[in-house]
């Protein structure tokens, strides 16, 4: 019991930057913005950008003790939905596709304004398959918030997570 409290205490004091949610953050860092993410594709729900900006928002409130400021955070994130797509997937002996395939792609630049090696510019995508016999109308309100969830994490991992 008291070596498990020593080992505890150590890997909480030792380093300042470790924390259970798996972040990365320096101490000096406080606070993010998320610049409102716009929608640069002719698909997808009206509101979907809304949906990213706020989820992207919340994922941090909950996984860091940052504060979110409408600008100048410490961290930015900005960016563009640029791909929205459905593709056929699995193909059958018919030349039938056996599941669609809906894709979202995202353009993501992060500044951090405490240390700039961990700035970047790049691309996250992320699908969810649906059965060939089901509309996009049909599976579209149920996949959407599946694949921004995924979207979310992948960007919070690269950002502050820097997996």
């Amino acid at each position: 019991m008291l070596f498990t409290l020593l080992v505890s205490q150590f890997l909480l004091n030792s380093c300042g930057i470790y924390s259970f949610s798996g972040t990365s953050l320096s101490p000096d860092i406080k606070s993010v913005t998320v610049v409102n993410f716009t929608m640069a594709t002719a698909g997808g729900p009206s509101n979907m950008a809304l949906q990213f900006n706020e989820k992207m928002k919340e994922y941090y409130q909950r996984n860091t003790s940052l504060a979110l400021l409408p600008s100048n955070g410490d961290m930015q994130l900005e960016g563009t939905i640029t791909g929205y797509e459905v593709i056929p997937a699995a193909p059958t002996a018919n030349d039938q596709a056996a599941l669609n395939r809906l894709s979202i792609t995202i353009q993501v630049k992060f500044t951090n304004n405490k240390d700039e090696e961990k700035n970047f510019d790049q691309s996250f995508s992320f699908f969810k398959d649906f059965p060939q016999n089901q509309t996009l109308n049909q599976v579209e309100s149920r996949l959407v918030p599946l694949i921004l969830d995924q979207l979310v994490q992948d960007i919070f991992n690269k950002s502050a997570g820097d997996w």
